[in-house]
């Protein structure tokens, strides 16, 4: 069977990687039609091809200048999409990552089916994004929360989104920078693009009540005044590392992270979930979304009320000194990762996802 999995801007180069090596460890023949990754080296594929057929002009600019990138992409994109159309035939199913643009992308699907589209959060979309999903032939989410939302209708799916265990296994990874490395004090970790719906603003407050005890914030910030989480934060706790970190960079700070803090107002999914669950970590989140299914399925997290900071705190606080709770805590995220949210698990139903569609 041959998969074309495709991810224009490449908005979550990570999934798609890891997805695209499982399935070709299952014996699929696949290939990623993306774009060039601009804010470092994206995973080595295995077993699967890269086309790199997407904002070939604007990706040459790399992460300078922003606005003109993101003027040059929106010029190319209907032009990209429509090359993509001609040669879409090549695969037995065509399958829909992220799409930047729906309310256009919705007339330039290829007319070859079966196509497939991962809605990624659910929660943040919009009608266009329903009607978009309705012209698949079938649609994947990664929670039951997800597919209420939809619905439940016949063609959705849940798959969940799988641990990335790939960044525990890399070949080269770099140790924590030399004013991480120094730090004796436990470490709390909250890691991605911060942004508002994302509730840094909480976890900073709430560590005015944390003791003993250091917050790093790690993550370019996008949407969210960083001199406003400056103020909230307690002198000489609180580290903020303003800037996109590659993976190579990544394991360090999980490793060393003793908590990982999700302190989301809304989500559906969060890559950074996935990470926490591949190192093992024991986790605080909000109650919210697929945070909530992965704790009541699997028992790997604790949850607080979203916007909460007194129980974020007091969450934070209570793990940081019942060390026996943490290493509950851990070996319920190793169990998760090797099983329901490992990546062949996942492809095992992606791919029956296909044989159904196929049929």
């Amino acid at each position: 069977m041959r998969v074309h999995l495709i991810d224009p801007s490449g908005d979550v180069i990570p999934y798609d990687h890891a997805l695209a090596g499982a399935l070709a460890r299952r014996g699929l023949d696949v290939e990623l039609v993306t774009s060039r990754f601009v804010h470092g080296p994206p995973p080595v594929p295995l077993g699967y091809t890269v086309s790199e057929s997407f904002y070939r002009l604007a990706t040459r600019l790399g992460e300078r200048a922003p606005r003109r990138r993101r003027a040059v992409k929106l010029a190319e994109h209907v032009p990209d999409m429509l090359r993509y159309r001609r040669r879409a035939a090549a695969a037995d199913v065509r399958h829909f990552q992220w799409l930047p643009i729906e309310r256009i992308d919705a007339h330039l699907l290829p007319a070859e089916r079966p196509r497939v589209l991962t809605m990624h959060n659910v929660i943040r979309r919009e009608a266009v994004d329903l009607r978009l999903a309705r012209r698949m032939d079938a649609v994947i989410v990664h929670t039951r929360h997800g597919a209420e939302l939809l619905g439940d209708a016949d063609n959705v799916h849940v798959i969940p989104h799988g641990a990335f265990e790939h960044l525990t296994q890399l070949e080269e990874e770099r140790p924590l920078p030399a004013e991480l490395a120094e730090v004796k004090r436990p470490v709390v970790l909250y890691f991605g693009v911060v942004r508002p719906y994302k509730g840094v603003d909480v976890l900073v407050e709430a560590f005015q009540q944390v003791e003993d005890a250091e917050l790093w914030v790690v993550g370019r910030p996008l949407g969210l005044s960083m001199e406003r989480l400056r103020r909230l934060a307690p002198p000489g706790r609180v580290r903020f590392v303003e800037r996109y970190v590659p993976d190579a960079e990544l394991p360090a700070l999980f490793r060393r992270a003793n908590v990982v803090a999700l302190p989301h107002r809304n989500v559906d999914v969060s890559g950074v979930l996935s990470a926490g669950l591949a190192f093992g970590k024991a986790m605080v989140m909000s109650d919210v979304g697929g945070f909530r299914e992965l704790v009541d399925d699997h028992g790997a997290g604790l949850l607080v009320p979203p916007g909460d900071s007194d129980a974020l705190a007091a969450a934070i606080g209570g793990l940081l000194a019942d060390p026996e709770e943490r290493l509950r805590l851990e070996e319920r995220a190793r169990a998760a990762a090797a099983g329901p949210y490992s990546w062949d698990r996942i492809a095992e139903q992606t791919t029956a996802v296909y044989e159904r569609v196929l049929a």
